[in-house]
């Protein structure tokens, strides 16, 4: 056993090399460019683990990193997790699977980062599956006495532990530390690290649907336009599997029977403020043109009884693009939802290759598992990179390092506390989650579910089942699902804001309430451990607390972290730093303003605004307290923002000695053409 030595490569963020790490990564996939100006801006920090407190085993096969943990430490993040938000005392098994169902840290995103409540976090650069001991095994050491129950009563089988132990098959890796001081800030540092969060169109963050999987055009349009009927809003129309003439495998070519005329549909459906994204796995049926080109860049073995093209060679992923490009981008298609590269081996109907399977490059089928979510983002977003579009879609598995590429995580699990639990954990490992509504057996399941959605990265109705279900599936609640879509449209210039920071400084947008509990810099106090493990309430921006209510609940407990909370609808004050109850009814999900907060609201339009539009806002300003907002302002559809054309609009709030409280907002320098008009302060006190 040896230590490691750091050396610093980013302003708070260390690196140790271990052995000899092999060279196909997460972050090699990706090629993270570190965002230096926001990792600039974060606090200076010494190295925050005690000198000579890491050290390493390396074996022909198998290595092993220790790192100390303290008695009162815990352990969060690593990935995209269901079931536990703090995992010290557990063993975490970071392989990538689609059925993530027991508490062994398998899911669909397995991240190799946590983050210690302490205040620094590690992440583990490796394409290898990794086991993560949280706590949860103790090593022998002569050093150090075993703690005996002097009744002679059995102990715990696995006492308490001072270490974490990263187990992998690997002859070395990176290993990474990011220092604080506040546990947000480790996460910030990671995101800039990795890049900085995507900043997605703004048409992506409105109302999306997914209609039945075999719907033919027609019957897409007439849904389309039954939401323009309503005055529904919604932004875009994904098509699932059958838009394909083959899709199980793929064929990535459009169906003659259902999709006779592709591109007169896709114009159709632009015109009326739609845009269109596309279902996809990359399992290539034989009845594609591109299967002989591909044949010979694929890996050993079939999926669905399709090739598996090796996408970390150019010239597959050029044929591919090539074909994107000229069958989907050229008609008008805005993204893509990337199925099926997390498959499960336990199930009858798997959808995975096997870690032995070889692929042409030299990986082998546990590297390519891993990161295949990541490379196919990589992939299909360097086309809309090229056209200097922004693109937004879905995935189904991802890893450490993909920060910034623009896809939202969703699973076929359905429950909804597990969802709910899921947006929570991804803000720590620099994930988008959508927990999308897909169907419900009640009017209640289908509020509940449809309140969150609007609360979260990406809003979601998948009707691509049976059922198909609509907004109006139940017309007894069809004003509450039409209020949600609506104040979803409203909040659009807040969470595009957000979304603006989440790049910028590396801000998650919607985090788990760990992160705002610890974001004061003393250290955490014991009593408050088990607040940092809340998992049914979370923040979505800076000054919104949303606490959602589940199927059969007519009132619920809500942690309100220290100072003054606002009722968003009713204006009520809440002192924090307790624990309320509240009884909402169905009508209303609990969402808390901070004292202070800044909200900007536009109007309840039927689609998001396009570059060169101009919406008016109301302003909101909750409480007593001074308040400051920065609303982000560009064209919200090209990259120009990262060539300098954006502009932030400082929105503030003073407060008089009696009481008086005054808006401003900053405008642009002149000739700058902005997406906000009149501006109309409200006060709620």
């Amino acid at each position: 056993m040896s230590n490691v030595a750091w050396s610093e490569v980013a302003p708070g963020v260390w690196r140790a090399t271990v052995g000899e790490p092999e060279p196909f990564t997460p972050l090699s996939v990706v090629g993270c460019e570190p965002a230096l100006a926001g990792l600039n801006e974060l606090p200076q920090a010494p190295f925050p683990l005690p000198a000579d407190s890491v050290s390493a085993e390396v074996g022909p096969r198998r290595m092993v990193v220790y790192l100390p943990l303290a008695e009162d430490e815990g352990i969060f993040g690593l990935g995209l997790q269901f079931i536990k938000v703090n995992h010290r005392g557990r063993t975490r098994y970071l392989r990538v699977n689609s059925d993530p169902q027991e508490d062994t840290g398998e899911t669909h995103a397995p991240v190799p980062f946590y983050v210690s409540s302490k205040g620094y976090g590690v992440l583990v650069d490796t394409a290898r599956i990794v086991t993560i001991y949280c706590g949860s095994c103790t090593r022998r050491d002569p050093r150090r006495p075993s703690r005996v129950d002097p009744t002679g009563q059995p102990s715990a089988p696995t006492p308490f532990s001072d270490s974490v132990e990263i187990a992998l098959y690997a002859p070395g890796v990176n290993l990474y530390v990011f220092a604080g001081p506040t546990m947000l800030d480790v996460v910030r540092r990671y995101n800039l690290f990795c890049g900085g969060g995507p900043l997605p169109p703004r048409w992506g963050l409105g109302i999306w649907h997914r209609p039945h999987s075999w719907f033919t055009a027609q019957q897409v349009l007439a849904v389309a336009q039954e939401y323009r009927r309503r005055g529904l809003p919604c932004d875009v129309i994904g098509l699932e599997p059958g838009w394909q003439s083959g899709c199980y495998p793929s064929t990535f070519e459009w169906s003659p029977e259902r999709f006779p005329e592709p591109a007169a549909f896709v114009r159709a459906l632009t015109a009326d403020r739609f845009r269109v994204n596309l279902w996809e796995h990359h399992y290539i049926s034989p009845l594609s043109k591109l299967h002989p080109r591909l044949e010979p860049h694929a890996g050993s073995h079939t999926v669905w009884g399709g090739l598996v093209p090796d996408y970390t060679l150019d010239e597959p992923r050029r044929i591919v693009q090539e074909q994107h490009e000229k069958e989907h981008l050229a008609l008008g298609i805005s993204g893509y939802k990337l199925d099926e590269c997390d498959g499960s081996e336990l199930t009858p109907h798997s959808w995975i290759f096997p870690a032995h399977a070889a692929f042409p490059s030299g990986r082998d089928g546990e590297q390519m598992r891993q990161v295949y979510g990541l490379i196919l983002q990589k992939l299909t977003y360097e086309l809309f990179r090229r056209r200097d579009r922004r693109t937004y879609g879905l995935v189904r598995a991802t890893t450490a390092g993909g920060v910034s590429l623009p896809y939202v995580l969703y699973s076929d699990l359905y429950d909804h506390r597990r969802y709910v639990r899921a947006l929570c954990n991804a803000g720590f490992s620099g994930l988008l989650w959508t927990p999308e509504v897909r169907t419900a057996d009640s009017p209640e399941e289908w509020v509940r579910r449809w309140q969150v959605v609007c609360f979260s990265p990406m809003a979601l109705l998948n009707a691509f089942q049976a059922e198909a279900k609509m907004p109006w599936t139940y017309p007894e609640v069809e004003p509450i699902i039409r209020k949600y879509m609506q104040l979803r449209m409203r909040l659009l210039p807040y969470f595009y804001s957000a979304f603006a920071r989440y790049h910028f400084d590396g801000t998650p947008p919607f985090r788990p309430m760990a992160l705002e509990i610890t974001s004061r810099p003393q250290a955490v106090a014991a009593e408050e451990m088990p607040l940092l493990a809340i998992d049914d309430q979370f923040m979505a921006g800076d000054s919104l607390l949303v606490a959602p209510l589940f199927t059969g609940e007519t009132s619920r407990r809500v942690y309100l972290p220290e100072g003054a909370w606002y009722d968003f609808e009713s204006g009520e004050r809440f002192s924090g730093g307790q624990t309320i109850t509240v009884s909402p009814g169905l009508e209303k999900i609990p969402v808390f303003v901070r004292d202070g907060g800044i909200i900007p609201l536009m109007p309840a339009l039927p689609y998001a605004p396009q570059a060169g539009e101009t919406v008016p806002l109301e302003i909101r300003h909750y409480g007593t307290a001074p308040g400051k907002f920065r609303l982000f302002d560009d064209d919200g559809e090209t990259f120009a923002y990262e060539r300098g054309h954006y502009r932030w609009i400082d929105l503030e709030v003073t407060i008089a000695p009696d009481g008086t409280q005054q808006g401003r907002a900053t405008r642009p320098d002149a000739g700058w053409v902005s997406s906000y008009g009149e501006m109309t302060w409200r006060f709620i006190r």
